[in-house]
């Protein structure tokens, strides 16, 4: 004999709709983007954004959860678009899918900047060279020595990173510095590298490299615009410091 309800149904239909349901986070990831998408990017927290780019790569999770344990191991959505692949491994639930979302997202943030640079000549649009040089380095593990070859018009020819060191270091052969901006054709040239640390000063080490590549340049008729430190608490420049 058949058990039904009162209603004269037998029940699956009742637990098949549970089964059936959205789960929750549905309706949250619809309402996420509809206010960022009338609202825009300020009406959002550094977490949100984060959830944003973490629900193409997981598309059946309530990545709420993981989005604020990124932001809180490494402090901004800036720093963790930024971190390296391997720290980021290291949190639970975190595979090649979301490295990629997160990766593609930095390329894209990196490509922007520059291309503000490319647009016009480095010395009018110091803002953007700024915002570029700490978008591609203040959140680097390991010190970075990057340079920006310029031509007599002050329009970037080239943007290279030359070196890769450790935590607070950085090897710097001036002479090779030298010897690639004349392979360039540059007349000028600005310095940029980052410390870890976080915190721009520049180190004695610092002032004496730059002038070491001074001396060698400028009898060559290469010029050094400046020399740029970024890090997570802002940029030095040796120039706004006279120190070029």
């Amino acid at each position: 004999m058949e058990h039904g309800t009162k209603d004269g149904s037998n029940g699956g239909g009742r637990k098949a709709g549970l089964e059936e349901a959205e789960p929750h986070y549905h309706g949250h990831r619809e309402r996420l983007r509809a206010r960022f998408r009338e609202a825009g990017a300020d009406a959002v927290a550094d977490y949100e954004l984060l959830e944003l780019v973490l629900f193409r790569a997981i598309p059946q999770r309530d990545v709420k959860p993981l989005a604020k344990q990124l932001i809180e191991k490494f402090g901004s959505f800036a720093e963790t678009i930024a971190a390296p692949e391997t720290r980021l491994k290291e949190i639970k639930g975190i595979g090649d899918a979301v490295i990629t979302e997160i990766k593609i997202v930095h390329a894209a943030a990196s490509r922007i900047a520059k291309g503000q640079v490319k647009a016009r000549t480095v010395l009018s649009s110091w803002s953007a060279v700024l915002d570029y040089c700490r978008t591609v380095m203040a959140f680097a593990e390991k010190e970075q020595l990057r340079i920006l070859f310029l031509d007599k018009r002050n329009q970037l020819i080239a943007d290279e990173l030359q070196q890769t060191g450790t935590v607070d270091h950085t090897p710097v052969y001036p002479r090779e510095v030298v010897k690639r901006a004349l392979e360039l054709s540059a007349t000028a040239i600005i310095l940029v590298h980052n410390h870890p640390s976080g915190d721009p000063t520049p180190s004695r080490a610092d002032i004496q490299m730059t002038q070491s590549i001074q001396d060698i340049a400028k009898p060559l008729g290469i010029s050094v615009h400046d020399h740029i430190i970024v890090g997570k608490d802002g940029h030095a420049s040796f120039k706004g410091l006279r120190l070029i």
